[in-house]
């Protein structure tokens, strides 16, 4: 077999690609040009898909339809429908009519504030207050709607038909009904006492800091200390006393 012959490379060619592709790799893309993501008013939850055919006079034409629960988890909350030769048309379409049937769910903290029962069609269903850490007692199509209300503690029960578009708008029927009790009313009255007592503090505009002036400290003339004169002391010394004492002559008695 012959011998395969390599041909040197060229030198400095492949430091220069290998350096190529370290640059390629830790370059960032660029962010100017790319779209910002919109922040969305509602949160989306789809509840269902399913093909729908209608029968022409050339056959059968076949459809999605979608329904969808919309909601902001602060009270708003709707549900729609739509269908479409697609399912992302027929998703689009049914958050169109779920922004035409939104409600504004009376909420007492994070649960309701009374029991509601209704029926509607085929389905009956119960909505029941529930304490605070008891979380959301319900399930299915029941439980998203509660959900996007904003509601994070109840108790519910649904009776009769399973079908989701029947049960959802039964839950957005129930929920419309829920009305302020008078707990309510003096619990926001009172807040509202409260919150009028309590001074608002008003922002106090910086004035400019004036600019320090360097002044000389005065200069006191220096004073010498007053020297007091020295006591005299209490008593003299013994050989003092002795010789201030006038002497007496004794005379020997002969």
């Amino acid at each position: 077999m012959a011998e395969q012959k390599h041909w040197p490379k060229e030198p400095g060619k492949e430091a220069l690609n290998s350096n190529s592709t370290n640059i390629n790799m830790a370059r960032k893309p660029h962010s100017k040009n790319a779209p910002s993501k919109e922040v969305k008013e509602f949160e989306e939850e789809v509840l269902q898909i399913d093909r729908v055919t209608r029968v022409v006079k050339g056959g059968r034409r076949l459809r999605f339809r979608a329904t969808v629960v919309i909601g902001d988890r602060k009270g708003r909350v709707g549900v729609g429908v739509g269908k479409s030769d697609q399912v992302v048309g027929s998703i689009q379409k049914a958050i169109a009519d779920a922004k035409k049937s939104l409600i504004l769910v009376k909420l007492n903290g994070t649960t309701i504030p009374h029991e509601v029962k209704i029926k509607h069609k085929s389905a009956q269903l119960i909505l029941l207050p529930a304490a605070p850490g008891t979380g959301i007692i319900a399930g299915g199509s029941i439980r998203k709607v509660v959900e996007l209300a904003g509601i994070k503690d109840i108790l519910s029960k649904s009776f009769g038909t399973t079908n989701k578009i029947t049960c959802s708008r039964t839950t957005l029927l129930a929920l419309s009904e829920l009305r302020e009790t008078p707990f309510m009313k003096r619990r926001a009255t009172a807040l509202a006492a409260i919150a009028a007592k309590q001074p608002v503090a008003t922002p106090v505009a910086k004035q400019p800091a004036k600019p320090a002036i360097a002044t000389e400290p005065a200069t006191k003339p220096a004073t010498e200390p007053a020297t007091e004169p020295a006591a005299e002391p209490a008593t003299k010394p013994l050989e003092k006393q002795q010789s201030d004492k006038p002497t007496k002559n004794v005379t020997a008695k002969s």
